[in-house]
C-alpha cells in the first residue's frame, strides 16, 4: 500500500513511515556544504521509495542493511529507504579497518552494503566468504541510479517502520551493536516521538538544521532524519571546519545546529575578527552533547551565542536522557541537566542508591528496552538487578536533581586502593592556556598498582619541556587533591579522538600498557 502524507502531519513522523511532506516537492531537503549538491523533498520522497521497493522485494521485515558512505545525499536516500522497507540499517564508520568492518558486518548479519567507489579498496580487502553473502550497492554506479531514478513511485508493503541499528564507537573495547525491537515497546515509541524529551529543540518545516558531524554517528543521523521527517532542511558538512561552519550558518540561514565540545574549542580558537564577521542572526537553537564540555569553554560559548545553547546527555541505547538550558546551566555550572526521559538513579557497586552529591553509576529507570546484539553478558552488565539501565558513566546529582558526570566507569584509575576518575584532572588541565588537548590515564606502578599520568597535546609543541610538565602538575594541584593529579606528564603531537569528540583513551592507555609489558618482559629472567 502506498503511504500518503498530509500537510502538517508531522507529530507521528518517528512512528509511522513518514517522509518529508510530499506536497512541497520543490523545497530543499538536503544541502551538502562543500559541494553545493542538493536534494529536494520530492526527490528524496521518490528516490527513497524506489530504493525501499527494491530492498523490500529482496529482504523480509527486520533484516539488516549496512551503510558505508561519506556525508552525501545518498546517505539520506538509503536510510529513509530502509525505514520505509521495514529494515534495520547499520551506519558504518568510514574510518574502519578491514577487520573492524568485517566484524560489524558479520555481527550485525547485514545482507546488503550500500557504499561508494571511494571504499572499494576496503571492501576488496574483506575475505571472499564475507563478500559473497553481501549484496553490494554502489551509489555512484549506474545500477544504483537506475534503481532510484527510473519508473513511477511504487506502492510499498505495509511494514513496521525500520530502525537504525547503531554500533558504539568502541572507545573502551569492541563496538557494541544496539538493537531495539521494531514494535511493541511503548517507551521506545515515546522516546522517538517529536513530542518527546527533545521537544525543546523544536524542529519543524521551517527549520534549517546544520549537521557538522559524520552521519554514521547516531545523534547527527537521528536529528537529521527527524528534521527531514518534519519537513525541514538539513545542511550537512562533509568534514567539520570551524570557519566554514560559521559561513554555512550565514549562507543557509541555519536555525538549529548540533555540536560537540571539540568543535567549540575550534570555533573559539578562530580570531575574534573572524568570528564576528559572520551573520549568525538566523541561529535560534544549538545543542551539544557526546563528550564532557569543560566549564570555561561553555562559559565562552554562552558569552558568544547566548541563551540558545542547550546540552543533553543520552546514549545510542536511548535508555534515558537529561537536558539543561543555558539559564539552568548558569545556576548549575558543569551539570548536564535533570532527567527528561526515564527516572534517574545513582547507585554504588552493590546497586544501592547513593546519597545526594555522592558519585556512583548513572542509571535510568523506565526507558526503552535494549540489548547489545550477540552479547548477553554486556547487556546484563548494562542493567542493575532492579532492571535500571546504564551507559556506563559515573556521576552524582545535587539537591535540586541536576546530574553531574564524573567519568566513564571504564576509565577509573585505582592507585593505592583509591578510585580516581581522570576527567576531573582533564577538565582542569584543559583550562590552562598552553594546553590544546589532554588524556589522563592510569599507568602501571610497582607499589600503587597504577599511577596517574597526563598525556598532553600543547598548542605550541615547541614548549614541551620538564618545566612545562611541572607547571601543568602545579596548575592541577591548585584545584584538585594531589591524589587526583598526574604524577608525571608526557607530551604528544596529537591525541586520538572520534569525530564526535570522544577521547579514544583506550588507545592511549593500551600504548602505555604495551610499553610497560615489553619492559617487564625484557627485564624478566629467562
Amino acid at each position: 500500500m502506498m503511504h500518503h502524507y498530509e500537510p502538517g502531519n508531522y507529530i507521528a513522523s518517528m512512528i509511522t513511515p513518514a517522509m518529508p511532506t510530499a506536497n512541497r516537492p520543490n523545497k530543499t531537503a538536503v544541502t551538502i556544504v562543500e559541494t553545493g549538491d542538493t536534494l529536494t523533498h520530492g526527490q528524496l520522497h521518490e528516490r527513497s521509495a524506489r530504493l525501499a521497493n527494491f530492498l523490500a522485494e529482496r529482504h523480509a521485515q527486520g533484516e539488516v542493511i549496512a551503510v558505508l558512505l561519506s556525508n552525501r545525499l545518498e546517505y539520506f536516500e538509503a536510510c529513509f529507504a530502509a525505514r520505509r522497507a521495514g529494515l534495520y540499517y547499520v551506519p558504518v564508520s568510514t574510518h574502519l579497518t578491514s577487520g573492524e568492518l568485517a566484524y560489524i558486518l558479520e555481527d550485525s548479519g547485514a545482507r546488503v552494503l550500500i557504499t561508494e567507489a571511494a571504499f572499494s579498496g576496503l571492501i576488496d580487502s574483506l575475505d571472499a566468504a564475507r563478500r559473497d553473502v553481501l549484496e553490494m550497492l554502489f551509489v555512484d554506479a549506474p545500477a544504483y541510479a537506475g534503481i532510484v531514478s527510473q519508473g513511477s513511485v511504487p506502492e510499498l508493503p505495509e511494514r513496521t517502520l525500520g530502525l537504525d541499528f547503531a554500533y558504539s564507537s568502541g572507545t573502551t573495547g569492541r563496538p557494541k551493536g544496539i538493537r531495539h525491537a521494531m514494535s511493541g515497546d511503548k517507551a521506545l515509541m515515546q522516546a522517538m516521538q517529536t513530542a518527546s524529551w527533545t521537544s525543546f529543540f523544536n524542529l519543524d518545516r521551517h527549520s534549517v538544521y546544520l549537521s557538522p558531524a559524520p552521519l554514521y554517528h547516531a545523534a547527527p543521523l537521528r536529528f537529521s532524519i527527524r528534521c527531514l521527517a518534519n519537513g525541514g532542511t538539513v545542511v550537512s558538512m562533509r568534514k567539520f571546519d570551524a570557519e566554514r561552519a560559521l559561513a554555512a550558518i550565514e549562507a543557509h540561514r541555519v536555525t538549529h545546529s548540533q555540536w560537540v565540545p571539540t568543535m567549540f574549542v575550534r570555533l573559539l580558537n578562530l580570531p575574534a575578527a573572524t568570528r564576528q564577521s559572520y551573520d549568525l542572526s538566523s541561529h535560534r537553537q544549538a545543542l551539544h552533547a557526546a563528550a564532557p564540555c569543560p566549564i570555561e569553554i561553555k562559559r565562552q560559548m554562552l558569552d558568544w551565542w547566548g541563551p540558545m545553547l542547550w546540552e543533553y546527555y543520552t546514549g545510542s541505547e536511548r535508555a534515558g536522557a537529561t537536558a539543561i538550558s543555558a539559564a539552568e546551566w548558569l545556576q548549575h555550572p558543569g551539570s548536564v541537566g535533570k532527567a527528561v526521559q526515564g527516572h534517574l538513579h545513582i547507585v554504588d557497586p552493590q546497586a544501592r542508591e547513593c546519597a545526594t552529591g555522592a558519585d556512583g553509576l548513572v542509571c535510568f529507570e523506565g526507558g526503552p528496552r535494549f540489548q547489545y546484539h550477540n552479547d548477553p553478558a554486556k547487556t546484563l552488565e548494562a542493567h542493575t538487578p532492579q532492571g535500571w539501565a546504564t551507559f556506563g558513566d559515573i556521576g552524582h546529582v545535587d539537591a535540586d536533581g541536576y546530574l553531574y558526570l564524573t567519568d566513564r566507569r571504564a576509565n577509573m584509575i585505582i592507585s593505592g586502593g583509591v578510585n580516581i576518575y581522570p576527567q576531573e584532572a582533564e577538565n582542569v588541565l584543559l583550562e590552562h592556556p598552553l594546553v590544546h588537548d589532554v588524556a589522563v590515564i592510569g599507568v602501571p606502578h610497582a607499589d600503587f598498582g597504577e599511577e596517574v599520568k597526563a598525556v598532553v597535546e600543547l598548542k605550541d609543541p615547541a614548549q614541551a619541556s620538564d618545566d612545562t610538565a611541572a607547571l601543568l602538575v602545579a596548575h592541577c594541584r591548585k584545584s584538585l587533591s594531589h591524589v587526583k593529579c598526574p604524577r608525571s606528564v608526557d607530551f604528544a603531537t596529537a591525541l586520538p579522538r572520534s569525530e564526535t569528540g570522544k577521547l579514544l583513551k583506550r588507545l592511549v592507555r593500551d600504548q602505555y600498557r604495551a610499553a610497560a609489558a615489553a619492559v617487564s618482559l625484557k627485564s624478566s629472567p629467562l
